[in-house]
């Protein structure tokens, strides 16, 4: 899947609710729903707010694993849908003597997003699920007015 196949995702809210954590990805033309589990939830939010750990938790850790080998997240994209959970890719880069290798490795999308995020990388979804999705804009705009 390429670029122009995809649409970036320009801001994302973690609001807690009862069964985890609703993540709403906003795009230039709809905002998204995923709910993801409290664990990665909070590791969500503390990437969004550029918060470190004393010791690596498990993203921290595949990130370092990744410099480690000179390699960086390139981008993530959530490419499918399947029995309504999202799936994605990480595509991760690796310069070296011989030229650039890329390779795509499969993830759930909640890790997906913390990685991006703390690599400070672009999240990126297929049109064809922007398109299929509905518009969550109203039910975001409606957690945000009772947050404290």
């Amino acid at each position: 899947m390429s670029f122009q196949d995809a649409i970036l995702v320009t801001g994302i809210e973690v609001i807690p609710i009862k069964s985890g954590m609703a993540v709403f990805l906003l795009t230039p033309q709809k905002t998204l729903l995923i709910q993801i589990d409290n664990q990665v939830g909070e590791a969500l939010q503390a990437a969004l707010m550029n918060k470190h750990n004393e010791r690596p938790l498990p993203h921290d850790l595949m990130l370092h694993l990744l410099l480690g080998l000179d390699a960086t997240v390139a981008h993530v994209i959530i490419n499918e849908v399947r029995n309504e959970v999202f799936c994605s890719r990480i595509i991760v880069t690796q310069e070296g003597p011989l030229g650039r290798k890329i390779a795509e490795v499969d993830a759930r999308t909640s890790d997906a997003i913390v990685l991006a995020v703390k690599s400070k990388r672009p999240v990126l979804v297929a049109a064809s699920i922007v398109e299929g999705a509905e518009d969550m804009s109203e039910a975001l705009q409606q957690f945000l007015r009772k947050k404290p």
